[in-house]
């Protein structure tokens, strides 16, 4: 596989920061190197924020994303702050907030709607970090689906395991 670098990035509050762990977590169980980090604009709930996911069968030796090969924009904010220096692989870009975006050269645009399905397929916006979850891995493969569902049903708050694991399904359905 070699080493991917993953940007995730939208506004604060809508659980990126959960999401990036769980995919961490995930990758770990599976045997793989990981590092992950967030940070949060100074408005926090609502403001620009990012989690970022490294993941690498080889040791990590420098524990900080430089070059994203895969970034999620989740918000119009991060996609205004994030895309214009975006030189890797595979833009996901949420289009229940992001209305359109130019063709980039060399790079895979993917425009889901990823918080209207969870509105509309679960019921609930707050899985749409899960929907994304699921989405992001359905797109790159970097780990298997079931060790995703098991740190995602790991991390759930009692009682909302079920509508977890059906975000999670949704966000795989999407991109299959």
């Amino acid at each position: 596989m070699g080493r991917m670098e993953m940007r995730l990035s939208g506004s604060g509050g809508q659980g990126l920061s959960l999401a990036a762990i769980i995919l961490a977590e995930a990758a770990a169980s599976e045997g793989k190197n990981v590092v992950q980090t967030q940070s949060y604009g100074p408005e926090a709930r609502g403001g620009a924020s990012k989690a970022e996911v490294i993941i690498d069968d080889a040791e990590i030796d420098y524990p900080v994303v430089t070059e994203p090969e895969v970034l999620l924009c989740m918000s119009e904010k991060a996609y205004e702050k994030y895309v214009p220096s975006f030189k890797g692989k595979t833009l996901i870009l949420d289009s229940t907030f992001i209305d359109s975006c130019p063709e980039i050269d060399g790079v895979n645009v993917y425009s889901l709607p990823i918080t209207k399905l969870a509105r509309e397929k679960v019921g609930r916006q707050i899985v749409a970090n899960i929907v994304a979850l699921g989405a992001l891995n359905g797109i790159v493969k970097i780990i298997d689906d079931a060790s995703l569902e098991q740190a995602v049903l790991n991390r759930a708050p009692k009682g909302t395991e079920e509508m977890n694991k059906k975000a999670l399904e949704v966000g795989l359905e999407l991109v299959r």
